[in-house]
């Protein structure tokens, strides 16, 4: 009887599937795009219809908000085991622990709607980079106000008088173990299906395909790119993967609607201004995400401002140049967390000589002249490399791989560079052979975070404008290392530096600390 029931409902999910997948090609024959996506889209596209994926607001939403409840119920039982069993505390609570903890549990759905209201489970659906450090601002500041809230109202109720060291236990591991979790489950969110988004770019120029570049090298955002939709299409560049045209703006909201899209990103696109924005406002009657590429785009940065003249916004754009109290607080930055990080890296420092020695012989350290803010500097890295490979340089100038059609010339890098030693290929992965640079921050040539440092060779192609990124000194790490290092072209790193420099502040420094470690971890090469 059970074997029947069983085979009866295979044979059911089994038609379900097949009636899907015709379901998925009549909308893709709609569309007028049948072979224009690979297996994997074809197949997100069949679970949407079937509605086994859901959208990834919905998904993330839950997975934040459990993350919250479980972060903040730890955080309480921990700080009630480390503080709430001392019947010879100071000041001991006027509240039963157990009625303590049933209260708190009790207003756990509270601690979920303030984080709403806060803005901490939105984003993750309208932007495509955000990440947990984007939000470490806003979980402190709002476990900080309903912590002292809550302290403030039992003490002027005189309900109960909480110890002020078990109040801070929970708000320090509230804070700390919130984030955490939401770590987690953004990773746990990355691996399911419903994470993804489909996206169509509208306009298939220059700024269309860069845009279209930066989402297929970065797999992390979950952007399934379905194509792009333009009149006047320019030539495709290389990098692109099997991205296609799938029709004209006319057909835009057909295509919308036939293929479960969920972003559009209008990026200077060869219709008019007048025809743009009446594109743009009948999408908006539909449940989809738009993004628009703003005009002088390569001003606009995330720092920016906007302000208002009746109605009529500005943007306002920052100074290039610090004022003398923030170069000071970034000075003290730098060295707050310098010198105590060479004290704690000392061990592997000393390891790293060590086995530098052992693989190769020769000096341990690598000298480089660098231009800086003040003019050339010399570099401090680990060696890896060959001792004379800087002057056998000109013999492996046919491998580096911007010399190929598309590359950079301006550029030298070669992939699986021979000259490279054992330890220096390890040390290269995990960008380990930059932390002598330290020594460079501790000294003040360089910053913890800023523009890149370029060879002379490199910085005699920057000109006029772009000069203005050593309006800062260079820095360990920045924009271009949290982005994609060498992947990113040499007129996009001017891009990315310029901005940094006139949009500099301390919590972005922390941002793009923060930003390149997973970076790090990932094992790319420099």
């Amino acid at each position: 009887m059970s074997s029947a029931w069983g085979e009866a409902r295979t044979a059911e999910r089994t038609g379900e599937a097949v009636r899907t997948a015709e379901c998925t090609s009549s909308r893709l024959a709609l569309a007028g795009v049948e072979g224009a996506f690979d297996d994997r889209t074809r197949d997100l596209l069949q679970r949407r219809l079937s509605g086994s994926v859901r959208r990834r607001g919905w998904l993330v939403r839950r997975a934040l908000a459990a993350a919250d409840v479980i972060g903040l119920a730890s955080a309480f039982v921990l700080a009630l085991w480390l503080f709430g069993g001392d019947e010879g505390a100071p000041v001991p609570d006027r509240i039963d622990p157990q009625i303590e903890a049933l209260l708190f549990f009790a207003t756990l759905p509270v601690w979920v709607v303030m984080a709403k209201l806060y803005g901490l489970y939105d984003h993750d659906e309208e932007r495509t980079g955000h990440s947990t450090v984007d939000e470490i601002g806003g979980v402190f500041h709002m476990v900080t106000v309903v912590t002292w809230l809550v302290f403030g109202a039992a003490w002027l109720v005189s309900f109960a008088e909480p110890q002020l060291d078990k109040l801070l236990a929970f708000w320090s591991l509230a804070v700390l173990l919130m984030c955490l979790l939401r770590v987690g489950a953004r990773a746990s969110c990355r691996r399911h299906a419903s994470y993804r988004q489909n996206v169509i770019i509208v306009g298939a120029g220059d700024v269309g395909q860069t845009i279209a570049r930066k989402l297929v090298n970065h797999p992390e955002y979950g952007i399934s790119l379905l194509g792009f939709v333009d009149n006047e299409p320019k030539e495709r560049r290389d990098g692109l993967g099997d991205l296609t045209l799938l029709g004209g703006t006319e057909r835009l909201r057909a295509l919308v609607e036939l293929l479960d899209v969920d972003r559009v990103i209008f990026a200077f696109s060869n219709e008019s201004e007048a025809d743009t924005v009446e594109l743009v406002r009948t999408l908006q009657t539909m449940d989809v995400q738009i993004d628009v590429v703003p005009r002088l785009y390569e001003l606009v940065a995330p720092g920016g401002e906007f302000h208002a003249v009746e109605g009529l916004p500005l943007l306002r754009m920052p100074p290039l140049r610090l004022s003398r109290s923030s170069a000071f607080l970034k000075r003290t930055l730098d060295l707050m967390l310098t010198i105590p990080g060479l004290i704690v890296l000392s061990p592997v420092l000393v390891a790293i000589a060590i086995a530098i020695k052992l693989h190769n012989p020769g000096p341990v350290f690598f000298r480089q002249v660098r231009m800086g803010a003040k003019g050339p500097f010399r570099i401090w890295k680990f060696r890896t490399m060959w001792v004379d490979a800087d002057e056998r340089k000109h013999e492996f100038t046919h491998l580096n791989k911007h010399l190929a059609p598309g590359g950079d010339a301006r550029m030298f890098k070669i992939d699986d560079d021979p000259r490279v030693t054992k330890a220096g290929g390890f040390l290269r992965r995990h960008s380990l052979d930059e932390l002598p640079q330290l020594f460079n921050v501790a000294t003040g040539d360089m910053t913890l975070v800023g523009p890149r440092p370029l060879i002379l060779e490199e910085d005699c192609y920057v000109h006029e404008w772009a000069r203005q990124r050593l309006s800062l000194k260079p820095g360990v790490t920045g924009l271009w290392q949290a982005f994609g290092r060498s992947g990113i072209p040499f007129e996009e790193m001017l891009k990315l530096d310029y901005l940094y420099v006139t949009n500099w502040s301390p919590l972005a420094d922390l941002r793009i600390i923060l930003q390149t470690v997973p970076v790090l971890v990932r094992a790319q090469s420099d």
